[in-house]
């Protein structure tokens, strides 16, 4: 088992691929003599969060957060506390220009919970070094995942955010729609994210298809007490 749930079965060909073990030597020789990101037990949270069934929209980066404290396993999120980066500063811009509402938080896990997949095209980077681990393999691995999610007869949405992402589309069929942008990134930024209306125009797809739309502005997934009002669901439960 590397990432826990479904996933597994579904790339079990791609694990025993003569790439993937070299791809796994070189990411740990990498954690063993190196600071690397995310910490190695959360390369895999994107999935690990968001089983292969329950995909929606999966939005697709470039490669993890290089800064301390910042990357966990899940593209332009940060955990609890942490300063926003710019990218993720900029994704909620857009997100208030498009459909006018504001998302405080920073994990995204209430994104994943509704099924959206925030999947990077490289899954780990050395500190302060970015696409420092674009040549280990990784691509291959992230191409396989987009594979099968493009094999569901599901439409699904794909939001491919900057050139590596961008590499991916033709992997995706014509049942998907698939939204092309730059980067959020300061960087790019104002070449045409700012203004992709990519929020509103996913939930017009997902409801046009019998789909609910995504609340974007649930950014943290709610934590409730185990007794109470509230048991484990996120709802009221009547005692």
């Amino acid at each position: 088992m590397i990432i826990g749930n479904e996933w597994d079965e579904i790339l079990k060909e791609e694990y025993e691929k003569p790439y993937f073990t070299a791809l796994m030597k070189a990411v740990d020789e990498e954690y063993a003599t190196k600071t690397v990101y995310p910490p190695r037990a959360q390369v895999y949270s994107a999935m690990a969060k968001v089983p292969y069934d329950k995909v929606r929209v999966v939005i697709l980066g470039q490669d993890p957060y290089h800064g301390p404290g910042q990357a966990n396993g899940m593209a332009f999120a940060v955990g609890k506390g942490v300063q926003l980066p710019p990218s993720l500063v900029n994704i909620y811009k857009e997100i208030e220009s498009d459909i006018g509402v504001s998302p405080k938080g920073s994990t995204l896990t209430g994104w994943a919970a509704q099924g959206v997949l925030l999947l990077n095209t490289v899954l780990t980077v050395r500190a302060s070094s970015p696409q420092s681990h674009s040549t280990l393999g990784w691509q291959q691995f992230t191409d396989a995942v987009i594979s099968a999610l493009a094999n569901r007869s599901e439409p699904m949405v794909f939001m491919l955010w900057g050139a590596n992402a961008l590499r991916k589309k033709s992997l995706i069929g014509k049942q998907h729609l698939v939204l092309e942008s730059v980067h959020p990134s300061p960087l790019s930024a104002y070449r045409g994210f700012f203004g992709c209306k990519h929020f509103s125009k996913a939930n017009a797809f997902l409801q046009r298809n019998g789909y609910a739309p995504i609340d974007w502005e649930y950014v943290d997934e709610i934590e409730p007490p185990t007794d109470g009002y509230y048991a484990g669901t996120g709802t009221i439960k009547r005692v």
